[in-house]
């Protein structure tokens, strides 16, 4: 078998000429902009920094009660609940909502009312055992910059996260598929008619946007988790300790259109396409050894690739069209990230013992002629 690494094609590492250009200037304490589909963080500034987060809070909030309770559960607002100030849905003490209703006011409305419910309910009426939970089930997802001491993000000691960790808890609530709806959603109404509207402005400038949270306090300042769709990917952007709304919402949108443009889905391998060749016994041609499927991939663009081909250099007679007689596989960064068999483009017979002993009888004239002159 022959084995050979050679960098992918000229035309791949043309195509990362766009990523090259000047990364965004944005404010904040802290950001972080990830691509999920491939793990690359293409840019972060004090991403392990431990600050306020605010309402980014909720996301714990609602994953930990949806792990908890039923979405059809009825909850009965507490009297705390309903004092719980600031943003609200103006909840009242005795008041019957279902766990849903209150996860949508959490996550559209940000309203910590909600939040405090929902708390109260899964923790039984004891809130501190439901930040309990919170933290827990932070320490099981490796948030290792994270503690919580209250269910809606409002300023308290010991109550933070970072860049970091706010964008794996996002990554990790999305997975949630009534979460994903829900963060998505922009207006909509619950029990008492009650309207709910979203704080995310990014829904309706930026296209693509799959959600995720947005937070305000005096402590944490503007912040904001958000993930927009790219041509095959998804891309994450957290900022935190934004001065304003307006400056969150600018600083948000040049790092999701910038992790974007970082990224690009393309054939690596290409079906059909000959990556080797390999000698015939009696022939003088050579047989073309072709990948047997297409491989799509999403690269970050300016990073180099290498290309692994493992073929024979002759092969045994006969061939079946589509026989594997090979692979080639494509690396980055010393890791297989896409591969496929290489197989005969086309059939070959096994000459008659009278066609290999005239290919034989050829080769000799042919050596000979080649002394004499």
């Amino acid at each position: 078998m022959l084995r050979c690494a050679v960098l992918l094609a000229a035309s791949l590492i043309a195509l990362a000429a766009p990523a090259l250009g000047a990364t965004p200037q944005v404010g904040g304490t802290a950001y972080l902009v990830e691509n999920a589909t491939t793990g690359d963080v293409v840019l972060a500034k004090n991403s392990r920094l431990r600050v306020p987060i605010a309402s980014i809070t909720k996301l714990m909030t609602v994953l930990v009660a949806l792990e908890h309770a039923r979405p059809d559960a009825v909850v009965t607002v507490t009297g705390g609940a309903a004092a719980r100030g600031e943003s609200s849905i103006f909840l009242r003490p005795g008041e019957r909502l279902t766990v849903r209703e209150l996860v949508q006011a959490a996550l559209i409305q940000s309203a910590n009312d909600a939040a405090a419910a929902l708390a109260d309910h899964v923790g039984a009426g004891d809130r501190a055992a439901f930040v309990a939970l919170m933290n827990a089930k932070a320490r099981s997802l490796g948030l290792r910059d994270t503690r919580f001491a209250n269910a809606d993000g409002l300023d308290a000691p010991g109550h933070y996260s970072s860049a970091r960790d706010v964008t794996t808890l996002a990554r990790v609530a999305m997975r949630n598929p009534a979460i994903r709806r829900i963060v998505r959603t922009q207006e909509t109404t619950i029990s008492g008619g009650r309207r709910l509207r979203t704080w995310n402005d990014l829904l309706d400038t930026f296209p693509g946007l799959l959600g995720v949270k947005t937070g305000h306090t005096s402590g944490a300042g503007w912040s904001q988790v958000a993930a927009a769709r790219g041509p095959g990917f998804v891309v994450y952007a957290t900022l935190l300790g934004e001065p304003t709304r307006a400056r969150r919402n600018d600083g948000l949108t040049r790092l999701l259109a910038w992790g974007i443009s970082q990224f690009r889905q393309m054939p690596i391998l290409k079906a059909g396409r000959t990556y080797a060749t390999a000698a015939l016994p009696y022939d003088k041609g050579r047989l073309g050894l072709v990948a047997a499927r297409d491989q799509l991939r999403v690269l970050r663009l300016g990073r180099p690739l290498t290309e692994e081909v493992v073929s024979p250099r002759t092969v045994s007679l006969p061939v079946a069209k589509g026989q594997r007689l090979g692979w080639v596989r494509v690396y980055r960064q010393g890791r297989v990230i896409a591969s496929s068999p290489l197989v005969a483009s086309r059939a070959v017979t096994a000459p008659s013992l009278f066609g290999r002993v005239g290919w034989h009888a050829g080769e000799a004239v042919e050596n000979v002629w080649g002394w004499i002159s």
